[in-house]
């Protein structure tokens, strides 16, 4: 850029309209002759329309350099007005321009023409004379003095002093220094919009002065830096960042980096912290201050801050302490399940009296489809809480829970601390689903990890590896799901107070579809629920005689076939029938399903059957025995170790009475015995199979079939003892669902009948027994004759019996 000061104002007059040629990152002054590049179209288009004419061309900086094509928002309204002296077409497309600055302009209005932009405008006139003033002349020496200092510390042109030496005019002097300084577009712009020459002149000098000190300061630092050959790579790059802030604090402008601490600091109060979080959080803050700010490390403090201030350190929900309308609300989700809404209503009791009470940790266990996730949304809408939930399934890895140390890339807190920042308080009600589908593997143990959450002597110091400071847990409400309770370590167990879903009677089902499932399913397919109606004999048969299960997802499941049919039929113009009962099901679902195979072998010699506890729920299970030729015992049937103990142990029963009950005692003992347990993909194990096999291999031995009407379960010793098992309220739904009305149990699980519903019970009949010999005379057809009378001496085995006989000849 080059300036003219020996001469006046270009005198030509200047047009009214003129088109706009838009500077990018810097003014124009009065007085100067600048080469410009135009690539933007609408630039060429304005250049060639002002040589079309009388050359003249309106130059405006654009208030940010980043619009390709500047709309006139994004155009200051002062400019100045030049005249192109020479142009020249680039073999790249673009057009250089030499442009001699004349005079300043306002712009009026803008003329959109087509291909480029044109503008009305006013001239500013000028003011400035040559009239002497002292203050004139005091500020003009100043400036000429702050130039000459500023010569070689900015590299500036030298003549541009000897030209400042010649200039007089206050308003000249200024545009002249102000074209040289490299301003920031917005101070050049303000500079420019001064019409007042001694006004601009002493803008300029302060401007001068500023840059004078800051460059001298910057001289000062690098004369006292130390030289690279003694610095490191980290303590340059703190160095030149020291210089980078004195700079901007001298030149008036706001460090970034600054705001961004200061808005986390102000974040940090807002977030009422506990103590050590609290200083933690600060000590990260410093950190970051010293850091450099694209740095990955920086990135690293910076996503830990934005975890602390986030999480609801004390931010709590209000409970709901109303118990009537919680029982209501638990009332309308789900049917039954009183235990867990008791409990429930009792922790709200607590709550209501004493407001700082802990809250309690459940587990929920029981078979797929009882309600155990849905009744958790239940729970927190009862007490007003937000809810959370968590599915811990094949969850294998340790840092999913405790979270991944900050020195690791991509460390996260783990699935606690997330949830917590997902409800917004610190009190919501915490689902962990699935906690028996937990795994471990080399990455660490998911459920070690639980020990601690779900502790309530040590949750209100939890610790999250990614945060490093502890949280409070205690006044979260958690509630664990499992099907079974056997995968879940006993640590973790006793940490927990279990409550026990079972499967649910045909009549609760009944129930369930009636008030819950089929409105829903209605609804949900756009049908009309009062021209709609499930009869009762039909939801009837689509608990029992549609569905085996213990839970209520394949009745819910038939339900919505039964509804897709109709909404089919509706949305093709049919008439939709009205009533649903067995008729229309058999036609719509086809024929209910078979449920006899598990009683088709029943009645027969060597066949027995028994009741399993499942993860699914309570199952009927037959046992069948074979004799065939060779010797020893085979078990079949995916056994697992502990039911293939028990089948070698009723073996070993079986040898033992067969004598007493008159049959031949070598029939199991010259032949291979063969127990086969149907169903054998699916696995199975457990000991309360004992009885039923042992009773299988007597009606092999002796011929006589065990009744075809009773089921059985029981673990079963060498001498004969029936142990008590679990699941007997699962177990005899199971035999109901399976048309068996006598079920044999251990006397020891009497008290477990307890949970049955009295309807059910009603249709019943329990057989207690405490020893295989009262198994044998309920469950065959043709009671045994037992040549030993039964005694309090008799265990069951002719071992006891040699014992009791030989005690006798020896008194």
């Amino acid at each position: 850029m080059q300036s003219d000061p020996s001469t006046d104002s270009f005198e030509a007059e200047v047009p009214a309209s003129l088109p706009v040629l838009p500077l990018r990152e810097f003014v124009a002054f009065p007085f100067m002759v600048l080469p410009l590049f135009a690539a933007r179209e609408r630039s060429i288009a304005a250049i060639d329309d002002a040589l079309a004419g009388d050359r003249m061309v309106m130059l405006v900086a654009q208030r940010d350099a980043s619009p390709a094509e500047p709309e006139p928002d994004d155009l200051y309204r002062v400019g100045t007005v030049g005249v192109i002296l020479r142009s020249m077409h680039l073999s790249d497309g673009r057009v250089k321009v030499l442009v001699q600055c004349l005079r300043k302009a306002r712009i009026d209005s803008f003329i959109e023409r087509e291909g480029s932009t044109w503008v009305r405008t006013t001239s500013l006139a000028s003011v400035d004379d040559e009239t002497w003033s002292v203050e004139a002349e005091t500020v003009v020496r100043s400036v000429r003095s702050r130039v000459e200092e500023l010569l070689p510390l900015k590299n500036l042109p030298p003549e541009v002093l000897a030209v400042a030496t010649g200039v007089e005019r206050p308003g000249r002097l200024a545009d002249l220094v102000a074209s040289h300084l490299r301003l920031r577009t917005g101070e050049a712009q303000e500079i420019l919009e001064i019409l007042d020459p001694l006004a601009r002149l002493r803008r300029v000098d302060a401007v001068l002065r500023r840059e004078l000190d800051a460059t001298s300061q910057e001289a000062e630092f690098q004369a006292q830096a130390p030289s690279d050959a003694d610095l490191s790579s980290d303590e340059r790059e703190a160095f030149l960042r020291e210089q980078l802030r004195a700079i901007q604090a001298e030149l008036g402008e706001v460090d970034p980096r600054g705001e961004e601490v200061e808005e986390y600091r102000l974040k940090i109060e807002e977030a009422v912290l506990p103590p050590e979080a609290h200083e933690e959080a600060l000590r990260q803050i410093r950190r970051l201050e010293r850091m450099h700010p694209d740095g990955p490390e920086a990135q690293v403090v910076r996503n830990y801050l934005d975890w602390v201030v986030d999480l609801p350190w004390d931010c709590t929900s209000v409970d709901l302490l109303e118990l009537d309308d919680a029982r209501r609300v638990l009332d309308e989700d789900h049917a039954h399940l009183d235990g867990v809404k008791d409990r429930i209503l009792e922790f709200l009791g607590v709550r209501k009296l004493r407001q700082d009470s802990r809250g309690p940790i459940l587990c929920l266990s029981g078979p797929p489809g009882v309600g155990k996730t849905s009744l958790g949304r239940s729970i927190a809408r009862a007490m007003g809480r937000e809810f959370v939930r968590i599915s811990l399934g094949g969850l294998r890895d340790e840092a999913e829970i405790r979270g991944h140390r900050r020195t690791y890339v991509g460390a996260m807190p783990g699935r606690i601390i997330q949830a917590l920042k997902q409800a917004g308080t610190s009190n919501p009600v915490f689902m962990l689903d699935e906690l028996d589908k937990l795994g471990s593997d080399f990455r660490g143990d998911p459920s070690s990890a639980l020990l601690e959450v779900l502790d309530p002597e040590q949750n209100s110091q939890f610790s999250d590896h990614f945060m490093g400071v502890p949280f409070d847990l205690s006044k979260v409400l958690f509630i664990a799901t499992a099907n079974m309770l056997d995968p879940i370590p006993a640590p973790l167990r006793d940490r927990m107070e279990v409550i026990q879903l079972a499967g649910y009677t045909p009549e609760e089902k009944v129930e369930i579809a009636s008030n819950f499932l089929i409105p829903r399913q209605i609804e949900e397919h756009g049908l009309d629920g009062e021209e709609v109606n499930f009869s009762r004999s039909a939801v009837r048969a689509l608990a029992t005689d549609y569905t085996l299960e213990a839970g209520v997802r394949s009745l819910d499941r038939r339900v919505a076939a039964v509804c897709r049919k109709l909404a089919r039929r509706a949305a093709e113009g049919q008439r939709v029938t009205k009533v649903i009962d067995r008729r229309v099901l058999r036609r719509y679902l086809g024929p209910p399903v078979d449920q006899g195979d598990a009683r088709a072998a029943s009645g027969e010699i060597g066949v027995a059957t028994g009741l399993a506890w499942t993860e699914a729920g309570g199952d009927v299970l037959p046992i069948e025995a074979a004799l065939t030729s060779g010797e020893g015992l085979v078990l079949t049937g995916h056994l697992g170790d502990v039911m293939k103990e028990s089948g070698r142990a009723a073996l070993s029963y079986a040898r033992s009475v067969l004598r007493e009950i008159g049959a031949d005692d070598l029939s199991l003992s010259r032949n291979e015995v063969h127990v086969h347990v149907p169903a054998g993909a699916t696995p199975k194990d457990g000991p309360s199979a004992g009885v039923t096999i042992a009773a299988a291999m007597v009606s092999l031995a002796t011929g006589v079939p065990v009744s075809s009407d009773v089921a059985m379960t029981g673990e079963v010793t060498l001498r004969g003892r029936v142990l008590p098992v679990g699941g007997v309220r699962e177990k005899a739904l199971a035999a109901l669902r399976n048309g068996i009305k006598r079920v044999v149990i251990p006397k020891s699980n009497m008290q477990d009948i307890l949970e049955i519903p009295r309807e059910l019970k009603r249709q019943i009949t329990f057989i207690p027994v405490s020893s295989m010999r009262e198994v044998l005379d309920a469950v065959l057809e043709s009671p045994p004759q037992w040549s030993v009378p039964a005694g309090p001496q008799y265990a069951g085995s002719t071992t006891a019996v040699t014992a009791a006989a030989q005690s006798a000849k020896s008194e």
